[in-house]
């Protein structure tokens, strides 16, 4: 009980100490800052936010809050540590640098396998040029690897629950179609409490924690360090703040589906990692083997998502029969009318719909009373309507056009055209 009540006495003080609620409080604004060109697309797309992005950034820390105390105490009870001369830390600042060159960078299968490398790197060169200042990270490969591997299937049970949550819709061209799917992004900042090993019992002031005891069963995993050394040595938990993050694209699947198929193959890397991780402890060559394994392994399941969505079946797009709902905006004519995504509206107040136009000419020329045929996901064919239409109502209805049309443009999203983007948008809200 002393090792899960030290655990959240750790992560408490994460969230009480003001040199690390200056940390949260920066991550929370850079979070922010994204979250708010997210719903700015969602209403540039939908016609609507879906979300606030002050809403987006408090479910982001507060799931990360219970995420991060999870990781903790499974780490805790698993007895995963580090000396505290380890530069460990560095994982979680080298994450956030490394996503400056790539989103997908942030995860920790790269920064870590990163950090491992070039420690073992400086613990050659130490030995071989008899230079032990040479050894500055002096981190145990198979602790961080066991690290990263809990700390990935936290990140698979975030993405099942939460990875669809600011989502946006998105359109490519495919065999000269058009097909709708939806960009999935989130992140998440995770307070992340670690063992470390004291040599000095003073220390234990410095970061305001307490030497933690430890049962006699414990650890439950095998360890670099001798089991004994563990038993009898002065350990503390210290905390500190990582971000875990998820980008995803689908035009096979639903948002649901692609959350749970990204989640759950996180969670079998997770369970990969941490078994190779265990493995390490026999040699240095296995060592080696699981740092190379970690961000491979990882571009191998990304590999294997972008297959599927080019060899899949795509789930949204509209054909002869009718035209396909891509999205529904909430709070508008359409959702109450219960039109949801992946419907294919068939008929508009009895007359067949062509495209996207035929609906839009004929809502303009309606009074206020206007009715869809609609073909449900399951095939089932239903008719809805709506009887407090007119001209200054939206529909609230992204479809998924048959072709481009004319009066449309091709946009790059590069960070200067993005910003254009940005701008046109608040001028158009203002003049509404």
């Amino acid at each position: 009980m002393s090792i899960l009540l030290y655990t959240l006495k750790s992560v408490a003080f994460a969230l009480t100490n003001p040199y690390l609620v200056t940390f949260l409080v920066i991550l929370a604004f850079v979070l922010y800052r994204r979250n708010k060109k997210t719903t700015i697309m969602q209403k540039m797309i939908i016609g609507e936010r879906i979300n606030s992005a002050f809403e987006l950034t408090i479910s982001q820390i507060v799931i990360g809050i219970f995420a991060g105390t999870l990781a903790s105490i499974m780490m805790s009870y698993l007895g995963i540590v580090f000396d505290e001369t380890s530069a460990v830390d560095l994982i979680f600042l080298l994450s956030i640098v490394f996503m400056f060159f790539n989103q997908r960078f942030i995860c920790f299968s790269y920064s870590g396998s990163a950090l491992g490398i070039i420690s073992m790197l400086l613990g050659f060169l130490a030995v071989s040029l008899q230079m032990p200042r040479l050894d500055l990270l002096k981190i145990d490969i198979v602790a961080l690897m066991s690290m990263i591997a809990v700390l990935h299937f936290i990140e698979g049970l975030l993405i099942i629950a939460d990875g669809s949550t600011g989502y946006i819709p998105v359109f490519t061209n495919r065999n000269g179609k058009i097909i709708g799917g939806f960009a999935l992004q989130r992140y998440w900042a995770l307070p992340v409490a670690m063992f470390f090993i004291l040599h000095n019992a003073s220390n234990i002031g410095v970061s305001s924690q307490v030497a933690v005891s430890t049962p006699t069963w414990w650890p439950i995993v095998k360890n670099s360090l001798p089991e004994n050394i563990l038993k009898n040595a002065l350990l503390v938990l210290m905390p500190f703040y990582g971000v875990i993050g998820y980008n995803s694209i689908t035009f096979t699947r639903s948002k649901k589906e692609k959350k749970f198929i990204s989640g759950g193959l996180t969670i079998v890397y997770s369970l990969a990692l941490f078994a190779l991780a265990q493995v390490a402890t026999l040699n240095v060559f296995l060592k080696i083997l699981v740092l190379i394994f970690a961000p491979l392994a990882h571009e191998g399941i990304l590999i294997l998502q972008r297959q599927f969505e080019l060899k899949g079946t795509p789930k949204y797009i509209s054909n002869e029969e009718g035209i396909m709902v891509l999205e529904v905006a909430p709070n508008s004519p359409a959702n109450e009318m219960g039109i949801s995504t992946g419907d294919l509206l068939v008929e508009v107040n009895s007359e067949k719909i062509e495209d996207e136009e035929k609906v839009t000419k004929i809502i303009k020329e309606t009074s206020n009373f206007i009715w869809f045929k609609v073909k449900k996901v399951t095939g089932k064919f239903e008719e809805v309507s709506y009887n407090k239409m007119n001209n200054s109502k939206r529909l609230g209805i992204v479809f998924v056009p048959k072709g481009v049309p004319k009066d449309s443009m091709v946009v790059k999203f590069d960070e200067t055209r993005f910003a254009e983007i940005l701008d046109k948008i608040k001028n158009r809200d203002k003049d509404e």
